[in-house]
């Protein structure tokens, strides 16, 4: 198999596609699957469990509105709702929208307005604080695992001896984010740098992690700011 084939195989074509005010188109054969959590014996999240996964499809169109009564899938309802999904987020890349701390071995970069409140970052104190501790193993091993799980990407663990950031390996994918401890329906997990673009046609970071809005509320569109919490 020729490298552009392998790529391409492993979601080289994947895109996902805002529409003004409707759904995610999403194309490339993008495998979807349900997505949950599982927790620690003090109730924190502390690893991704994959569920239920829906048949594998060239295109498709997951709602964008929260209205939708053939969830994830878009039914068409935005169109009776007069549904606005105005797009707010910016277009700068991550490390211009966040802030850093530094730990003895770790440095953690934080860009609070893209939380998604899956809690990972709750487990053994805390990420920011495990960060500070990095020069013990335990705690900096800890410290990369919750950033890696954070879905929005809005943690990330820089290794400072090397300045690479320490991030998991992902093939693009989305998850259907299921909250079972919140009672809610979360967003959209998009993982391994699948690329999102604007109903404008302007491009996205193609991040490794990011957390797209399912529920119509966000004020940061096309992301998750954790509106749905709020419901």
């Amino acid at each position: 198999m020729s490298t552009k084939d392998e790529s391409e195989k492993k979601g080289g074509n994947a895109k996902i596609k805002v529409s003004k005010n409707g759904p995610y188109i999403v194309s490339g054969e993008v495998p979807l699957a349900e997505h949950k959590m599982e927790f620690d014996e003090e109730g924190n999240p502390c690893k991704w469990l994959e569920g239920k996964s829906f048949p594998l499809k060239e295109n498709y169109a997951l709602c964008r509105c929260g209205g939708s009564k053939d969830k994830p899938f878009c039914d068409g309802t935005h169109i009776r709702t007069k549904f606005d999904g105005t797009e707010k987020a910016s277009i700068k890349p991550y490390v211009d929208q966040c802030e850093s701390i530094d730990g003895p071995d770790l440095k953690l970069t934080d860009a609070q307005h893209l939380c998604a409140s899956a809690r990972f970052c709750h487990r053994a104190g805390g990420t920011w604080n495990l960060t500070m501790q990095s020069d013990d193993p335990e705690a900096r091993q800890i410290a990369i695992e919750e950033a890696g799980d954070c879905p929005s990407g809005r943690l990330v663990a820089w290794d400072k001896k090397t300045g690479k950031e320490i991030e998991p390996q992902f093939e693009p994918s989305i998850g259907v984010v299921e909250d079972e401890q919140a009672g809610k329906i979360g967003p959209l997990r998009v993982c391994g740098k699948i690329p999102v673009e604007s109903a404008d046609g302007k491009t996205y970071e193609a991040r490794n992690r990011v957390t797209l809005c399912r529920c119509g509320k966000s004020r940061n569109k096309p992301f998750c700011d954790s509106s749905h919490l709020q419901r």
